[in-house]
């Protein structure tokens, strides 16, 4: 699946929805769903925020893919990106303090899913990827 979009805050709740969707064929939990919505809107936000400066005219992509039991997903722009990844990814660390952001994003996307990855070059943007092991309520029930 791919999905692009502009770079407006309103399109974080349709790419949730869509990747949400996209991940029901897998039959997760609600549990599971709300950890990849979560992740989602933080990868989505930051891109808007930090990646585009709020600046409409920016477009994110997201694709995923699902190989078995996971599902695998990119959320990119080609925005500022990042200039020191390290203290990016620290707890608490936010590069808009003026707005109240909470500098948790990559903190919450590094422990709700199973495998996490960074990718950012300055003035070229920032690649995330995301691996999640999605265990079906089908087995649960078995």
């Amino acid at each position: 699946m791919k999905l692009q979009f502009a770079s407006r805050s309103e399109n974080e709740a349709f790419a949730r929805v869509t990747v949400a969707a996209f991940v029901s064929q897998l039959d997760p939990t609600m549990d599971e769903l709300t950890d990849l919505k979560t992740v989602i809107s933080e990868a989505v936000t930051n891109s808007i925020i930090h990646g585009y400066d709020n600046n409409p005219s920016g477009v994110v992509t997201i694709s995923a893919e699902i190989v078995g039991e996971e599902v695998t997903i990119y959320v990119s722009d080609e925005g500022n990106g990042i200039e020191d990844l390290e203290m990016a990814r620290q707890p608490l660390y936010t590069s808009k303090p003026d707005m109240e952001r909470s500098g948790m994003g990559f903190t919450i996307m590094e422990n709700f899913m199973d495998e996490f990855e960074v990718n950012s070059e300055p003035g070229a943007g920032t690649t995330i990827r995301m691996k999640k092991r999605i265990e079906s309520k089908k087995a649960l029930y078995n």
